[in-house]
């Protein structure tokens, strides 16, 4: 059965600082510069910005206070809180400028990776199960040959590589857009992890979609926290490149001003979907670029750099969609092609299909259907491509007329002159141009 959002095991909240298992001196001075650059003072607050627990914010503070970083200023007015207010010391401003000409990072405190690697085995893109029904209802809008849906079932059920392969314009990318809505719950990602000491974000609201939650009391000491809030609930992720995707952007993104890392790509994907479109395409060979993935497909791991050059292990938890117009043996040896787990063919629409895609474009733009006009789209224009069908040519055809039909003033309609002059423009002829 698929998992839920609800059946997701959550993260649990931290209860000491000993279950952080961050290294002291490192959450001491995230909640100094949080404090410094956002200048907060009471508990609560803080407590919101670091994503901790207000027992196990105070035990920090308590801590720092105890080093003389922080002071209590007292409560400030009965009538707007009742909290204690904290200030950093002289010590404490001094110990925060230093603590940021290290690292700028302050806010939620990260996830150490060990601890985070626990959570993605819970919430594990391998333990979603997807129906056949979910992927037809996800795809209902697109017609795709009957056998299809055998073939992606258990691939995507599987959580392993797929790739797609086949001529263009035949919904390879629409295709991916499906099995990601079809997959359709939600996971926990980390706002950063922790290794070694350096901090690498790993949410981002652009490739993260955040639940929607009932907000807490913000007024309220006691709020009700069901997980640890250093997370956030998200849909499953996808992150779709093309042609821009090159071998740098798989490595950790150092910021040399912040003195911080952001994840790679393929660790934002991670619970979720990473889609390589336009396979072929990029500036290096496709060979190398699944060489880089051979590790990860077969381990499950990614191995990932820091700036000093020592290597550590991340988790490797995605779908990875490989999508090309290429044959794959062309692109590929048979040692890559053994490491991806399956590889489905995805062809144009044969006449059947091809002209119940067009009825039903037709009547999504609101373009009347007229049979001649059909008839000599098929029996005149078609033979001239040797009757080679593509998804992409209906939408293509029945947008052109519309644009004509606007041009001149006229209602819309569907002509043979005016599928001619559609025709036209979806080919280019080939001629020597004289320059």
């Amino acid at each position: 059965m698929n998992i839920h959002a609800d059946a997701v095991t959550a993260p649990p909240l931290p209860r000491s600082l000993e279950e952080m298992r961050l290294p002291t001196v490192m959450m001491r001075d995230i909640l100094l510069k949080t404090m410094f650059r956002m200048n907060l003072e009471h508990v609560s607050q803080i407590a919101r910005t670091i994503c901790l627990p207000v027992p196990v914010t105070q035990e920090l503070v308590d801590l720092a206070r105890s080093q003389r970083l922080l002071e209590a200023t007292g409560t400030l007015h009965a009538t707007s809180s009742s909290e204690m207010g904290y200030q950093l010391s002289e010590n404490g401003k001094a110990r925060a400028m230093d603590a940021l000409a290290q690292s700028e990072y302050f806010g939620a405190m990260p996830v150490p990776l060990d601890i985070y690697r626990a959570q993605v085995e819970r919430q594990s893109i391998r333990n979603v199960q997807v129906t056949r029904k979910q992927l037809t209802d996800a795809m209902g809008h697109l017609i795709l040959p009957e056998n299809l849906l055998d073939q992606l079932g258990p691939a995507v059920g599987s959580g392993r590589s797929i790739l797609m392969y086949g001529p263009p314009g035949n919904g390879k990318s629409s295709i991916s857009n499906g099995i990601r809505d079809a997959i359709g719950d939600r996971i926990y990602v980390p706002r950063a992890i922790e290794y070694s000491g350096q901090v690498i974000t790993v949410y981002d609201p652009i490739v993260h979609t955040a639940a929607e939650e009932q907000e807490d009391d913000p007024t309220s000491l006691r709020r009700t926290i069901r997980y640890d809030t250093r997370y956030v609930l998200c849909d499953r992720p996808t992150v779709v490149t093309g042609g821009e995707l090159t071998l740098s952007m798989l490595d950790l993104v150092y910021n040399p001003t912040a003195r911080t890392y952001q994840a790679p790509m393929q660790l934002k994907s991670t619970g979720g979907i990473f889609i390589v479109d336009d396979l072929g395409r990029q500036e290096e060979p496709p060979q190398a670029l699944i060489n880089r993935w051979i590790v990860p497909l077969e381990e499950g791991h990614d191995i990932l750099a820091l700036q000093s050059g020592e290597k550590f292990t991340v988790p490797f938890d995605t779908l990875v969609i490989f999508s090309t117009n290429f044959h794959p043996n062309k692109i590929f040896d048979q040692a890559a092609l053994r490491r991806i787990f399956f590889k489905i063919k995805v062809d144009g629409p044969n006449q059947a299909d091809f002209l119940k895609i067009f009825a039903m474009v037709a009547k999504k733009k609101k373009m009347p259907l007229d049979e001649a006009t059909l008839v000599h789209l098929i029996k005149t224009r078609y033979p001239e491509i040797d009757n080679i069908y593509a998804n992409y040519q209906p939408v293509f055809l029945i947008d052109q007329m519309c644009a004509i039909c606007e041009f001149e003033g006229i209602p819309y309609q569907m002509t043979p002159d005016l599928i001619d002059r559609a025709w036209a423009n979806m080919f280019v002829r080939e001629e020597e141009i004289v320059r």
